[in-house]
């Protein structure tokens, strides 16, 4: 079964979500969260952390990611782990694969014909959303036995 990941990246002070626009199928022209393939023989983590760096330039010394939830499609023998951070610091993000920008998270991230992934992406917002003030402390680490 194939393992991909999503990174859920958030800003410094937790009011924006990096995003990017599809620049290829599946959902192009959509907005996303960046993610990819997890390797033969890769952590989890270990690919979340190498994907962000080679999508955004985001290293692992500028976030913390904690693993957020997993997605199987078993029809489709797939799986999809999740993942969210949040910036240690400003950072300039860039990247070849897809246009990167940084969302306000007063949209409707429901919407699909704005934004990939059939609704999951409004479905993990609402996840961090309910569990975000006791994911984080205010240095940007997790919160022990989190």
């Amino acid at each position: 079964m194939q393992g991909y990941n999503v990174l859920m990246i958030y800003s410094k002070d937790m009011n924006q979500l990096l995003m990017c626009k599809r620049l290829k199928n599946p959902y192009k022209g959509l907005s996303n969260l960046v993610g990819g393939k997890i390797e033969v023989g890769e952590s989890g983590i270990e690919s979340a952390y190498r994907e962000l760096n080679e999508e955004t330039s985001i290293s692992e010394e500028d976030v913390m990611l904690h693993h957020l939830m997993d997605f199987t499609y078993y029809l489709q023998d797939c799986y999809v782990e999740v993942y969210v951070g949040r910036l240690k610091r400003d950072v300039n993000v860039s990247g070849d694969e897809n246009d990167l920008y940084w969302s306000d998270l007063n949209k409707d991230f429901f919407d699909m014909s704005l934004y990939a992934g059939e609704g999951n992406i409004g479905h993990m917002i609402e996840q961090v959303n309910m569990v975000k003030d006791s994911l984080f402390s205010d240095n940007n680490v997790l919160v022990e036995g989190q």
